[in-house]
């Protein structure tokens, strides 16, 4: 009897393992479910008539609820099914709406450094090159956090090679050829020279940076970049005050 029962317990007790175990995975996979249900919250399409929880949340969708609603109707979104196919003209339809906004903000910012009697190289390497450039900074960030490093840097610095090339030669090229042909542009920067060398430099120390962190993008490196950013803007308006 003892021989005939053997089996069954074996059977009963792998069974029971057999069991835990799948209560087991079964309790690994619900984290994991609910991370991959936070995220598919996160990446929900955007509804500007969708009123926010929280005090903040709500002031802030106040606050940004015309703009919000004017890119809403007008971008199309390609996270929807039905808009998949058309994000080319979701990404040539944004492209017209930053070159809008840059027009404002140049406009704003020429008025104030007119009112205020601020040079307008200091305006232009300070409060321009912020404004300009926070697209490229939140484009950086969201393929960052998507972990891809490379991307981010390749952006930042195409970004800024696509601004001196191509954003200088054009309008130059079209001033001089279409505009008024012959003509000339002249650059009234006393510290342009100094500032293409800090420039230079700071590209030197971004790759020296990277290369002395092991190639490896964390807090530390980010603060280094902060501050030579500090001591490349401290130092450019100094040229040009002098």
């Amino acid at each position: 009897m003892d021989s005939e029962t053997q089996p069954l317990e074996e059977a009963r007790t792998r069974g029971k393992g057999g069991t835990m175990e799948r209560v087991e995975d079964t309790g690994d996979t619900q984290p994991k479910d609910t991370e991959e249900d936070e995220e598919a919250q996160e990446e929900q399409p955007f509804n500007p008539l969708i009123v926010p929880g929280g005090c903040c949340e709500r002031v802030k969708w106040l606050l940004s609820w015309p703009l919000s609603c004017l890119l809403y109707y007008t971008v199309p979104n390609c996270m929807l099914p039905h808009w998949e196919r058309w994000f080319m003209v979701t990404f040539v339809v944004s492209t017209l709406w930053i070159a809008v906004f840059s027009y404002l903000m140049v406009w704003m910012v020429t008025i104030i450094s007119f009112t205020l009697d601020i040079p307008d190289v200091i305006m232009g390497i300070t409060f321009l090159a912020a404004g300009t450039s926070v697209p490229d900074c939140m484009a950086s960030l969201i393929v960052a956090r998507q972990g891809m490093g490379d991307m981010a840097v390749s952006n930042s610095i195409g970004s800024n090679i696509f601004d001196i090339l191509l954003g200088l030669g054009f309008p130059w090229a079209l001033r001089t050829l279409v505009v008024d042909y012959g003509s000339t542009v002249s650059i009234n920067s006393r510290g342009l020279v100094y500032s293409v060398i800090l420039l230079l430099a700071s590209v030197f120390l971004t790759v020296l940076s990277v290369h002395l962190n092991h190639w490896r993008l964390d807090r530390r490196l980010g603060l280094g970049l902060m501050i030579l950013y500090a001591i490349f803007l401290l130092c450019s308006i100094c040229f040009e005050l002098l």
